[in-house]
């Protein structure tokens, strides 16, 4: 099981964001989340526990107006609905509860803090944080080399890590495969949520940089 670096005190309390069905546990938890590189089918994020039995899956619309993903859990019961809306300097996503798209049950908000960035920096807006001075969790690190790290708050409190998980196997599929550990009382699907949406931004941003590279190739 993975540490957490670092002196910052543990949450001794249950943190539950979209349920405190997800936030019953005092330990840290490992989870192992499979990405398909290969395809963009449904179901191409899965999120297992360190058994091997199926947590979470996400289904993607990527051709609609507004990116969105659905986080499922294995029976295939919609949690979350997370949506990146069409007009934004910051790439913000929103993320509501089941399949909703309505404001009233919006959840919590994800945003870029700078537009320009070479490490992945993210503020997390709870939904009554309407005024969005002081972001409520934070989320640090490089998504290249899957070392990202979940803070509450401005804090230095760590609620969850990723660290990447290389396997031959993995490489021979086309698969990425890498952990996260969320910290005891800490909503793990609230964890999972912020790194579908890291993983959006990320793959977004890689995409647009391939076409730049593309159309200025020519002579």
């Amino acid at each position: 099981m993975a540490h957490f670096s670092g002196s910052s005190p543990p949450v001794t309390y249950p943190v539950s964001i979209i349920s405190p069905h997800f936030c019953a546990h005092n330990y840290p938890i490992d989870l192992a989340i499979v990405r398909k590189v290969m395809t963009i089918t449904d179901g191409n994020f899965v999120v297992q526990d360190i058994n091997g039995n199926i947590l979470f899956k996400v289904k993607g619309a990527l051709l609609s107006i507004h990116d969105r993903r659905v986080l499922i859990d294995a029976a295939g019961n919609p949690i979350v609905t997370l949506r990146r809306k069409a007009v934004s300097a910051h790439d913000r996503w929103q993320v509501f509860r089941g399949e909703s798209t309505e404001s009233g049950d919006l959840i919590f908000t994800v945003k870029r803090s700078s537009m320009f960035q070479l490490k992945t920096k993210l503020d997390v807006f709870l939904a009554n944080n309407t005024k969005e001075n002081v972001c409520d969790f934070k989320v640090k690190g490089s998504w290249l080399e899957r070392s990202c790290v979940i803070y509450a708050g401005d804090s230095s409190t760590i609620v969850a890590q990723m660290h990447k998980k290389h396997t031959a196997q993995s490489i021979l599929i086309g698969k990425d495969h890498f952990m996260v550990t969320v910290n005891p009382n800490i909503d793990y699907a609230f964890i999972i949520s912020l790194i579908v949406i890291l993983d959006a931004i990320n793959s977004a941003a890689a995409a647009a940089a391939g076409a730049s590279g593309a159309a200025g190739g020519g002579c």
